[in-house]
């Protein structure tokens, strides 16, 4: 679908990630304002994955060695800048990868990243005790200029974060998007669109039943059960489903 924006451009306007479609954020759970939840979240994620915060420049350089950490190069889609240590978890750089080629066709400019792994001993001031930058999982973009850019992210990222693939935070001092990526559920979101799977992840929201969710991708309660080996109807708010869809 092409959008016509007042301005100097036309811009592609296509919501996707990567090379794989995704739908428009639906009113939920998902913002970009910073929390307390959010940080749980992330940090929770962290302890899932089994993740160390590292301490110092010398134990990136293990980790680094090691292949848990992998470099992140500029390739004309997305650039680094002032990125002082240039290596993030695999998945993150494929989350940057993906992004960032679209971003490019999207918006005629590159994403420019200013963040990725960070050692404790190396965290600005501002930076959250909490922060999951040191595990190599999170990276930070740069705020554009442009709103109709912003605006192509912005729902981008809301519409990851109601997948439950990441968590993304827009942070004003200096303007940029902070973005905690969960490996292993964006390693198989990423796998799904690629096989053509339909199977969907979705973050339940207040007010969500299996039937209004499994009405919504056009499945059934029974199957919405029996994928995630539900022995109840019972779900809550913030709970991450697999949803086979007919879409």
């Amino acid at each position: 679908m092409r959008i016509r924006v007042t301005g100097k451009r036309k811009w592609l306007l296509a919501v996707a990630v990567g090379l794989g479609t995704i739908a428009l954020c639906p009113p939920g759970e998902a913002s970009l304002r910073g929390t307390t939840r959010s940080l749980n979240i992330q940090n929770t994620q962290a302890r899932n994955h089994d993740f160390t915060f590292l301490r110092s420049k010398s134990q990136v350089d293990r980790f680094v060695a090691n292949g848990w950490l992998v470099p992140v190069r500029s390739n004309g889609h997305f650039r680094l800048k002032s990125v002082s240590f240039p290596y993030a978890r695999p998945e993150v750089k494929l989350f940057v990868e993906r992004l960032g080629k679209q971003y490019h066709a999207a918006c005629g400019e590159e994403l420019v990243v200013t963040s990725l792994t960070r050692p404790r001993n190396h965290q600005p001031r501002n930076a959250s005790p909490r922060s999951v930058h040191p595990t190599g999982m999170a990276l930070d973009l740069r705020r554009t200029n442009d709103r109709g850019c912003r605006k192509w992210l912005e729902r981008v990222l809301l519409s990851l974060e109601n997948q439950g693939v990441l968590e993304a935070t827009f942070e004003r001092w200096p303007p940029h998007y902070h973005i905690a990526i969960f490996p292993q559920p964006y390693k198989r979101y990423v796998e799904r669109l690629e096989s053509g799977d339909t199977t969907r992840t979705y973050r339940v929201s207040r007010g969500d039943t299996l039937w209004t969710i499994a009405r919504k991708h056009r499945t059934t309660v029974s199957d919405v059960r029996r994928k995630n080996a539900l022995k109840s109807s019972k779900i809550f708010p913030g709970q991450i489903l697999e949803v086979p869809s007919a879409e």
